[in-house]
């Protein structure tokens, strides 16, 4: 590692190198370095270039769409496989949005209905990634690398030939592996694939909403006729969903917020939903909310260019955002927020639950 440089050579957005240096006892917790300054050498003109450049991120937070474990082909109260698969890119049509779709195979890519749902999103103008076979947890002693491994070259064979195709990985559960043997393997084995690991910055617990929207609907209807599906009280689906919403608010301001902690900027944010039945209900709904916050969308390709996606955290957060890996190694602590960031949408399941849901 070179050498810090003295603290008044540099400054800049509020942070001193000779700070960042003193505050990591070993710069090799990343991978690669990184670093929000420059030298003074460098000049004026450099100060007024961040200074702009700061100043036009704190305008405008840009937001990638990411949908994991699809095309799901299962079977749901309401919506076929196909008419999920086509509100969800229908939802981001409308907006005018590009995306990625992460492809777990055996949830449906495998058959020629869900390979047909795999294709609409590549024909759609949608990158396609590689999310395994089976989804199966890195983290589990019953998991062996090698296993892991064979998963996503299974996959590979699959999604290889579907248009949109990227050599993109998203680990399965956000979870790289809880040992050194693990981490280390399968970064050097998505090296030697080039593989990019696709990194999630904005984490949220759709999944838990889609699981009480699914518990709500077969409530409603436990002998599972579509019929009477309509006749449900949509006052409760109301409640779910003005839930969710304000549960991918929360999630968005308080990633925002330990972006700026962590890279004293807003960094291009990647968001992770999955393909289920919430989000072919609601994903226009989460999109124009964000379009009401004033985020603007951008595509994964883009998003992936902004340099905090090069990192290789040494503490890598299990199932959590890249951000809150980087503030482990960082030792950022408990910060205000913390909570509701690993809470996994606890706060708004109790609140449904104080309601009768």
């Amino acid at each position: 590692m070179p050498p810090a440089p003295p603290a008044s050579s540099t400054v800049c957005g509020g942070w001193s190198p000779h700070f960042l240096y003193a505050t990591l006892p070993t710069m090799h917790h990343f991978k690669r370095p990184f670093m929000f300054c420059f030298s003074r050498h460098m000049g004026s003109l450099f100060l007024a270039a961040c200074f702009m450049l700061f100043h036009q991120a704190a305008s405008s937070q840009s937001l990638a769409l990411t949908i994991d474990d699809g095309p799901n082909i299962e079977a749901t109260p309401l919506l076929s496989a196909e008419q999920r698969n086509q509100a969800m890119l229908a939802a981001m049509a409308k907006h005018g949005v590009k995306g990625a779709l992460f492809v777990t195979a055996n949830n449906g890519a495998n058959t020629p209905q869900g390979y047909a749902m795999a294709k609409a999103w590549g024909d759609a103008g949608h990158a396609i990634g590689n999310h395994t076979m089976s989804h199966p947890d890195l983290n589990s002693e019953k998991v062996s690398l090698l296993s892991y491994q064979q998963e996503i070259i299974d996959c590979d064979k699959i999604i290889a030939t579907l248009p949109g195709y990227q050599k993109w990985y998203r680990y399965t559960y956000l979870r790289e592996g809880k040992t050194p043997d693990k981490r280390d393997g399968m970064r050097e084995f998505l090296q030697k694939q080039q593989y990019r690991n696709a990194y999630v910055s904005l984490d949220t617990s759709d999944w838990r909403f889609n699981e009480k929207l699914l518990e709500v609907l077969k409530r409603m209807n436990p002998d599972g006729q579509p019929n009477l599906v309509h006749q449900a009280n949509l006052a409760d689906l109301g409640e779910i969903k003005a839930a969710y919403l304000a549960h991918i608010k929360q999630r968005a301001l308080a990633y925002r917020e330990l972006s700026r902690k962590l890279q004293g900027r807003d960094i291009a944010q990647v968001l992770l939903l999955h393909h289920n039945l919430v989000n072919a209900l609601w994903l226009d709904d989460v999109i124009q909310q964000f379009k009401d916050m004033g985020w603007s969308f951008t595509t994964p390709v883009q998003a992936y260019t902004d340099p905090v996606y090069q990192l290789y955290p040494d503490r890598v957060a299990a199932g959590q955002s890249l951000l809150l890996s980087l503030a482990k190694t960082l030792g950022l602590g408990k910060f205000d927020g913390w909570l509701r960031l690993h809470d996994d949408g606890d706060f708004e399941m109790e609140s449904l639950k104080a309601k009768g849901l």
